[in-house]
């Protein structure tokens, strides 16, 4: 179950994996959404020369029940605009002032995680901290920005006392997924959702009995459909000056948010892992 809002980011994050009659219909509502809140599934249609059909598809690939949902969701984006001042991503200027690079990048990272909010499932989140939390071994899968995501997380959980580990590269991703059992999960990092290498280890620890839980943007991609518990994010940075700077920032959120529900779960437990590494790391520095 998403969150209210999130009908026209849902349609932008997931163009690029829509079928083309499907994404017909989507770049319509892009364009005009204040004209689908007043059409029906038979004016929208015909407006958008598709099939009503179509457009239930188009519904039911962004996680929505049908075309009333989909207005539903719609009317909640265009609610928070009307409400809300610079809701757009703004582009980085390299040769602008640092007041204004510290708006922008700022402006961005703060956008994105509200826009992280509307797709990212209460529902999941909680299956995927259960899971988690509950796991033998976790293993972490991400490449190059995704591996200080997945190192990251693997910090957190081994703080308190959760057998952990990640790994960034082919070899190391694939030799632990062969491995894995019933009992494990394999967390699969990947903005995209379209890394070969996160795929192909995903597969293997599937294979083998493991629990995928996967975090990348929102919309159906390899990542997401190989798991069982599906996390989602949104960033809408389109430049490349931007990187994956507002994306990776969405994305430890999230990862904040798995740690504090993993670790609420024994809360004692975990406060008494975190003072023995504390002490541990304040004793070795102290005989360095």
């Amino acid at each position: 179950m998403v969150n209210q809002g999130q009908g026209l980011i849902s349609i932008r994050e997931s163009l690029e994996t829509l079928k083309p009659t499907e994404r017909k219909v989507a770049l319509y509502i892009l364009d005009h959404p204040e004209m689908v809140m007043n059409a029906s599934v038979q004016k929208l249609a015909e407006l958008a020369e598709v099939s009503e059909a179509t457009i239930v598809r188009l519904a039911r690939s962004l996680h929505m029940k049908g075309f009333q949902e989909l207005k539903l969701r719609i009317a909640a984006d265009l609610g928070k605009s009307s409400n809300n001042m610079g809701t757009s991503y703004q582009e980085i200027q390299i040769d602008g002032s640092i007041p204004s690079l510290i708006q922008s990048i700022s402006h961005n990272n703060i956008l994105s995680i509200q826009d992280t909010l509307a797709v990212l499932s209460a529902e999941d989140v909680e299956k995927a901290i259960e899971c988690l939390g509950n796991a033998n071994r976790v293993y972490i899968f991400g490449v190059g920005a995704s591996a200080v995501i997945a190192q990251d997380f693997k910090q957190k959980l081994s703080r308190i006392n959760r057998w952990c580990e990640a790994a960034s590269d082919f070899d190391s991703q694939v030799t632990l997924a062969a491995n894995m059992t019933d009992k494990d999960v394999a967390f699969g990092i990947s903005y995209s959702g379209q890394t070969e290498s996160i795929i192909q280890a995903l597969e293997i620890a599937k294979e083998s009995g493991a629990t995928i839980v996967s975090m990348t943007k929102f919309g159906h991609n390899p990542v997401s459909e190989i798991a069982d518990i599906c996390l989602f994010t949104s960033s809408m940075e389109q430049s490349i000056r931007s990187g994956a700077m507002a994306s990776r920032i969405v994305q430890l959120n999230v990862i904040d948010i798995l740690y504090v529900g993993i670790a609420s779960r024994s809360y004692e437990a975990s406060i008494q892992a975190l003072e023995n590494t504390r002490k541990a790391v304040r004793s070795s520095k102290r005989n360095v």
